[in-house]
Order: C-alpha cells, then structure tokens, then sequence
C-alpha cells in the first residue's frame, strides 16, 4: 500500500473541530476521508498530527493515510480541490515511507493565536481574530511569556476535561508580535493539552491588562490548579500553524 502525507489549511468556523465524531460528520476528518474514499474507490482512514477544537482553524495540519489507489499526486490533489468543500485545502500531497506517522513522528507543533487589539474590529478578520478593544501591552505579555517557557507541568494551563495522564510539556519559545493593531503570538512546544494554548492566549491578554504579573504565574504554575487560572480565549483566533518532524 501507498503511504500518502497531506498539509491541509482549513477554516473552522463551520465545523465541529478535527476528529469525526460519532453522532455528527461535520468535521474536517469526515469531509477528508469521505471525499478520499470516494476518490479511491476504499474505505480511506486518516491520521492526524492531531486534534483542533471547534472553531480552530489550520495553515499546517498534516494528516497521512493509506491507500491501493493508483492514481497520480496530481490527480488526488484535482480531485480533492474538486469535491472537498471551499473551507478545506490541500497545501501540499507526497508518497512517504511506509513508516511515517503524522502523529507519533512529529517533534514540535507551533500554534498561531491572532487578536484584533484595535477599538473597532477590522470586519474582514472578525471569524479568525479575537477582538479586544482595550489596548494591550505587549512588554508586561512578553514577560509573563518568558515564565511560560521551559518544561513544567501545565495542569492549571489546560482543561479539567483533559485525559492525558502527564501534564509536562515543554514550550521552546513564544513570540508576540504586532502590526496596525493585529497581535500574532506564535507558541511552539512538543506537544499541547486540551485548551492549552487558549487558556495560554487569555492569560497573556490578562497579563497586557495587567491584570496577572509574572511572579502570579509562576504560582499558577506550581499550583496545579485550573480553577485558578484565567479564562480560555475564544477558539476563532487559533490556528494551527506548523508541524515539524
């Protein structure tokens, strides 16, 4: 069997996240094996990098599956530009080794959460930003950032709803920018938790309104405690971006 790797973009406005759910086919793994089964003449199933949210969208997902079809790259990539919705898009398609695996090989994943800090919200950009009027400081953010950085355990900075039995995960950088009022954090780690990076976004918010100072960070960090932490940013500002192998 062929070994087929995809980088998908997708805006997830109208879906009900990545993985397919068993009462709703309304997702981004649905519309992709559907219209890959259909394109192969098999039951296709794919493998993801991993999960996105309701409402979060994708510049670099990267999913992998495996198929008999003998059909050309360029045939698939027609074919699903043809008969997958306009909100899906296959960026890139190769035939990999037979051992590669979108989830288990990645190495780092690097999310994008975009935040509209100016006093009226550029319309355009009101289904992929988060709007916050109230300006923002990006140095008091940068430096609650810092703390974030590392190896820690991350229990009060993901969902209570989060199965994972370890909460260690490691963040390599964040980098906070901004042009004409658009904020862009950039988080790259090894691996997220459930609500992570938006739980993550809203304290970063919470820290350009100085409403939560590094060293209170730090405690969070310590405790272990969602409850204390602040609240989850909307999941329309949160992209994947990039995976790495």
């Amino acid at each position: 069997m062929r070994n087929i790797k995809m980088v998908v973009e997708y805006d997830g406005s109208n879906f009900k996240g990545f993985q397919k759910l068993k009462d709703n086919e309304n997702t981004i793994q649905g519309k992709l094996e559907s219209v890959l089964s259909q394109m192969a003449d098999e039951n296709i199933e794919i493998i993801g990098s991993g999960r996105t949210d309701m409402g979060v969208h994708a510049y670099g997902q990267v999913v992998n599956f495996k198929t008999n079809s003998p059909l050309s790259l360029n045939k698939m990539h027609k074919y699903l530009y043809e008969y997958l919705p306009q909100s899906i898009a296959i960026r890139e398609i190769e035939e990999v080794d037979d051992r590669f695996h979108s989830r288990y090989n990645a190495k780092r994943k690097v999310y994008l959460y975009k935040i509209d800090n100016n006093e009226y919200p550029n319309p355009f950009n009101r289904k992929y930003t988060c709007h916050v009027p109230k300006k923002l400081d990006l140095d008091k953010m940068r430096a609650v950032a810092d703390v974030l950085v590392g190896e820690h355990d991350f229990t009060s900075f993901c969902s209570s709803r989060s199965k994972k039995k370890s909460h260690v995960r490691e963040i390599y950088s964040i980098s906070i920018n901004e042009n004409n009022g658009l904020i862009e954090i950039y988080v790259e780690g090894n691996g997220f938790l459930y609500n992570m990076v938006r739980i993550i976004a809203g304290t970063l918010i919470d820290a350009g309104h100085n409403k939560i100072t590094p060293e209170e960070v730090k405690n969070l960090l310590e405790l272990k405690d969602r409850s204390k932490s602040p609240e989850t940013a909307p999941s329309k500002g949160l992209f994947l971006y990039r995976v790495k192998y």
